[in-house]
């Protein structure tokens, strides 16, 4: 019997938050036919336009019927989807009767609205998660994770993450060897860890603004380097206290913090693909200490370096 999965959009929605769990689920059923059924759903039926304003074609929520899973896209107007009385409902119904209640990226501002995250550990985009963690202090929200589990409730943080999210769902309704033939065809990575830190889009995004674009881009050149907050505000022409507020309201998060994410990225990077002993990455990002390192891998990621190091060859 066909899993009968739902995805739920409302206007201003995400496009990827739902076109890459639709492409992701689509690829899935070819290589094992009748084993899962989409439905895109939303408060009323009829085609509701995204916030690039691409419009998808609904179903209205109320006669999904019965749900094997429910994603609950993010977006531009989640704030107004949360104040929803159908889309409310409709969740709570389904956290009852769905096997699997998941999130992409500020979806889970919806699951939250409707009560049903309260004492479970979530996360959203890494730019939101002080705000949801601020409006619903019930939730044990963790900034850094691609994709958390709890119980039957499934969150992950922002936009591309839904593919990661659907990769595991797929992994685990049919199996590793399809949900990796699936990251093959859509051309992606699989997988990232849940466990895995969002920092990848720190360079990317210049941090916030762009306003410390450059000083970002010159740290990630220089992770040898002592980069203490003094050494950073003196490269900005600041004074410690004025760049330390400055940087964190533009870049979402203390310099020290960027410090730790951008040595992560690189050391990462280099511990999984390359045969560079552990000691001499440690060294080389600034870590120095190799047991300093393992400690900061195992907050971020859940493992030690050897551990993602075996990972990544045996793919």
């Amino acid at each position: 019997m066909a899993r009968h999965i739902g995805i739920l959009i409302y206007q201003d929605f995400q496009i990827l938050d739902a076109s890459g769990p639709i492409t992701a689920f689509e690829i899935a059923a070819r290589h094992q036919a009748d084993v899962y059924r989409l439905a895109i759903l939303s408060a009323s039926g009829g085609p509701v336009r995204s916030s690039s304003g691409a419009v998808l074609g609904s179903e209205p929520a109320s006669a999904a019927g019965a749900l094997d899973t429910l994603i609950v896209t993010g977006g531009r107007g989640c704030r107004r989807a949360m104040e929803c009385p159908e889309i409310r409902a409709f969740v709570v119904a389904q956290a009852r009767g769905a096997r699997r209640l998941c999130s992409v990226c500020s979806g889970a501002f919806l699951l939250a609205a409707a009560g049903v995250l309260d004492g479970r550990r979530v996360t959203t985009h890494w730019r939101r998660t002080e705000e949801l963690a601020r409006l619903f202090p019930r939730l044990l929200v963790e900034p850094d994770a691609i994709h958390i589990r709890d119980g039957a409730i499934w969150t992950s943080a922002g936009i591309t993450a839904g593919i990661d999210l659907s990769l595991a769902l797929i992994a685990g309704d049919l199996g590793e060897a399809v949900a990796r033939r699936v990251a093959q065809e859509m051309v992606v990575y699989y997988r990232r860890p849940g466990g895995q830190s969002q920092f990848s889009a720190l360079i990317e995004m210049g941090g916030g603004d762009g306003r410390f674009a450059g000083l970002l881009g010159w740290m990630r050149d220089h992770l040898d380097a002592r980069l203490t907050v003094e050494v950073l505000a003196e490269r900005a022409a600041m004074s410690p206290r004025h760049f330390s507020r400055a940087f964190s309201r533009s870049v979402g998060m203390s310099p020290a913090r960027a410090v730790e994410r951008l040595r992560l990225e690189t050391a990462r990077e280099r511990v999984e693909h390359s045969s560079m002993p552990i000691e001499a990455i440690a060294g080389m990002v600034g870590f120095h200490d190799p047991e300093r390192m393992r400690r900061a891998f195992l907050r971020a990621f859940g493992q030690p370096p050897q551990a993602l190091r075996r990972s990544a060859q045996a793919q």
